[in-house]
């Protein structure tokens, strides 16, 4: 058992040596020169909006506070009956100087609803610049303009950007999965980055109606889950590059109990294992507390195995703070022992799970996804 120990402490010790890349890997995004537009094109944002979710209204409201000169927010619901549609209307009387526009539409065009819906608002879109941004983003008020700034670089043909997760309750389970989206996925993306992907994330997509039109328009992902990652794959196909935008943005983290916790970090793997399933098994190496644990179960009587242990807490708990301190995250990360053993041994739980069946429950309903092209199948 003690080679097996040894083995599970190898693999805790690379989790550290990640998430220490990590660190650094946002470091030089955050120290990197701001870019500057050399012009600001006029944009239209299309936000799918699906139910009042938390802070919905504080995240709709940051995209009406915008130090931009020209832009239109399209806002489009499937349900007339759908209570964001009483945030849009006082909105509307919030902020009668911004041009807002409002589709209704019940057409579905394939399988995915929240792409349906987009394909229902496009037709109400005045520019030929389009951000696509979930009805759950937060986001500062320079957030166009860096965009737009982006999007500006030669053989630029997306941009995308990182987000941070933003709880709103004081919750431990809201807390840890924000934990999770700040603290692992974020500096995975820039450490995805640096080894050459270029991935397209649903929170925000700026791209020309021209490039949108060639990927093969909203139309082409009508019948995927992963619509954020099939535009991407469909940019570069064009010989494109999807950038990174200078924002940050927030995402609402809305589960307050674990159990709905749990449900949603399911969908998200399963999703992302039938994207890449190798490299989504390999992404276990992130939680070097679950491995370090390990190690302590399989050799108990080692004195080695509990100081390991104690010694990738603190070494996890440093790089966390760090990443709190570039970020500016408030509040900021809990790091005591339990609560970040606890949330690597939800996460591995997540990625084991996902690799044990294809159903996910996405905006109310049970769905299938696809192995090979995350298709989504109604259940039946």
């Amino acid at each position: 058992m003690l080679g097996a120990a040894a083995i599970a402490a190898i693999f805790s010790g690379l989790g550290l040596a990640q998430g220490a890349a990590g660190l650094v890997a946002l470091e030089r995004f955050v120290d990197a020169p701001t870019i500057t537009a050399p012009d600001l094109p006029p944009i239209s944002v299309l936000k799918p909006l699906h139910g009042e979710e938390p802070a919905l209204e504080a995240a709709l409201t940051s995209f009406l506070a915008q130090d931009y000169p020209d832009f239109q927010v399209v806002f489009g619901i499937q349900n007339p009956a759908d209570p964001a549609l009483a945030v849009v209307e006082r909105l509307r009387r919030r902020f009668p100087e911004r041009d807002i526009a409002l589709v209704v539409d019940a057409t579905q065009h394939g399988r995915n609803r929240k792409v349906g819906n987009l394909i229902n608002m496009q037709r109400a879109a005045r520019h030929d610049t389009l951000v696509i941004a979930d009805a759950d983003i937060h986001v500062a008020p320079d957030y166009l303009r860096s965009l737009a700034a982006a999007l500006a670089e030669p053989g630029t043909g997306m941009v995308t950007t990182l987000y941070t997760g933003l709880p709103v309750t004081d919750t431990l389970a809201s807390r840890i999965g924000a934990m999770q989206i700040s603290q692992v996925f974020l500096p995975g993306v820039l450490l995805a980055r640096a080894l050459g992907r270029e991935d397209g994330l649903g929170a925000t997509m700026a791209l020309r109606r021209a490039t949108l039109d060639a990927a093969g328009g909203f139309a082409a992902l009508a019948d995927l889950i992963a619509d954020d990652a099939a535009l991407g794959a469909r940019v570069r196909a064009l010989g494109l590059h999807v950038r990174l935008a200078r924002t940050v943005p927030a995402t609402t983290v809305a589960e307050s109990g674990f159990r709905a916790l749990c449900r949603h970090e399911l969908r998200w793997a399963r999703v992302n294992r039938s994207i890449a399933p190798l490299g989504f098994a390999a992404s276990l190496v992130q939680y070097p507390l679950a491995f370090a644990l390990m190690a302590l179960a399989l050799a108990p009587a080692a004195g080695w195995a509990a100081s390991w242990l104690v010694f990738c807490w603190f070494c996890r708990a440093a790089i966390m703070r760090g990443v709190d301190r570039r970020l500016g995250l408030a509040p900021p990360t809990p790091l005591g022992p339990a609560v970040l053993l606890l949330r690597d041994l939800l996460s591995v739980a997540a990625v084991v799970a996902s690799f044990t069946g294809n159903k996910v429950v996405w905006r109310g309903e049970i769905v299938e996804v696809d192995h090979a092209s995350t298709l989504l199948l109604t259940k039946t």
